[in-house]
């Protein structure tokens, strides 16, 4: 019975320090400030590539004519 308490005071732990990790890749500060998204892969229309997102993402922006 105490290894299934300590068990769940890790699970517990390992919940809590996962809390503050970004769970989308496409919510990127740098790329927002720069009014684009991430985008996996590369740029497709109507946008254009205008830097790099974290994970390899593309930072991407709308085409606007």
């Amino acid at each position: 019975m105490r290894i299934l308490h300590m068990l769940l005071v890790v699970l517990f732990v390992m919940l809590q320090g996962a809390a503050g990790q970004h769970v989308f890749p496409g919510l990127d500060d740098s790329c927002v400030a720069q009014n684009g998204r991430c985008f996996p892969g590369i740029c497709r229309r109507p946008y254009y590539w205008i830097g790099s997102c974290s994970h390899g993402f593309s930072c991407c922006k709308k085409w606007v004519a």
